[in-house]
């Protein structure tokens, strides 16, 4: 016990040290790094994920495809992926670049596919009945009721990321990992603890922003656990 509270105690002295919270290994710039890992990952995962799923929902083709890729994706061992994908490519951005995309592909691609695919047939078939045209009918009617869940499949691959992107500094890049592993090289436990504490922290701040974008985006009706009022009798 007098261990744990001797670590905790120099945990918030590690926290207080004024050194760690400038300079170019500084909190401030580890945690830009963390974002900036982090967002262009996510970005680009996107930009693959969400138009796939949304063609493969609309269309009902290949859906064998987004469950297969995405258990496949997922079962990659991330740290292992990055090694392959540094010793192919050589240290630098691109392979940890890759290596995070391919982490938040499967949630994005799920939380879209499925969210098309469970709009009301009811819905789609009216809009078509009224002679909208296939992508006005996507982009119009089952985009919009999906995004709850691809916002949700989002959040999902934000998190994943932000976990993950820690495995940047093992490459010797930087980001939050930084305190993580240089802590462990040198038996600086505050120092790793601090770390795991600033992940988490990102993780938690990051997840509440997300949870208020989208509420602000979605349609109150279309929110989940929505309590709706209405006559008794």
């Amino acid at each position: 016990m007098n261990g744990l509270f001797g670590l905790l105690e120099r945990l918030v002295d590690w926290f207080a040290d004024p050194k760690h919270w400038s300079g170019f290994d500084g909190v401030p710039v580890r945690v830009l790094e963390h974002l900036e890992y982090t967002a262009l990952a996510v970005f680009i995962a996107a930009l693959i994920a969400i138009p796939l799923g949304a063609y493969i929902g609309h269309t009902g083709r290949g859906g064998f495809l987004v469950v297969g890729l995405a258990n496949g994706l997922r079962a990659l061992p991330e740290l292992g992926l990055l090694i392959l994908l540094v010793l192919l490519m050589g240290i630098g951005l691109l392979p940890v670049t890759l290596a995070l995309i391919v982490l938040a592909i499967p949630p994005l691609l799920a939380g879209t596919y499925a969210g098309v695919r469970n709009v009301d047939r009811a819905v789609v078939d009216a809009a078509r009945g009224m002679g909208m045209r296939e992508l006005a009918v996507l982009r119009k009617v089952e985009l919009p009721n999906a995004l709850p869940l691809i916002l949700g499949g989002l959040r999902a691959a934000t998190l994943q990321v932000i976990s993950t992107a820690t495995i940047a500094a093992y490459v010797s890049l930087g980001g939050l990992g930084v305190f993580v592993f240089v802590g462990q090289y040198t038996r600086d436990f505050p120092q790793m603890l601090a770390g795991a504490v600033l992940i988490a922290g990102l993780a938690g701040a990051i997840e509440l922003l997300l949870m208020f974008v989208q509420r602000r985006l979605v349609s109150p009706g279309l929110q989940p656990n929505v309590v709706r009022r209405g006559t008794t009798g």
